[in-house]
């Protein structure tokens, strides 16, 4: 439950990145699917791997806590996906609207 309210979060916060920075396309998609497992990886060193290896289970069994290793690498990516578009979008459009509005003095 605590990864995937930390995807939904950065995803959004992924999401205003990519259109403030004003990617578009894939160049956008990338960005997110690189934050994402970024985001993932420093949770599972923090998380995961402390609490597995004291129990004296294998580097990268993340069994304890989530239903497979598939599940907890690639689940987030999906799951945040849509809040990212969201925010990408709004982002974008909040720019674009911004800079046509500005009066140069």
């Amino acid at each position: 439950q605590t990864l995937s309210n930390l995807h939904s979060l950065t995803a959004s916060l992924f999401g205003v990145t990519a259109g403030i920075i004003g990617l578009e396309s894939y160049a956008g998609f990338i960005l997110y699917v690189v934050l994402s497992i970024v985001t993932t990886t420093l949770f599972y060193f923090i998380q995961v791997a402390p609490d597995s290896l004291a129990e004296g289970k294998a580097v990268f069994d993340t069994r304890r806590f989530f239903r497979g290793s598939m599940d907890f690498w690639t689940g987030g990516i999906f799951s945040g996906l849509s809040g990212f578009v969201l925010t990408w979008t709004y982002s974008m459009d909040w720019l674009e609207y911004k800079n046509e509005h500005i009066e140069v003095v």
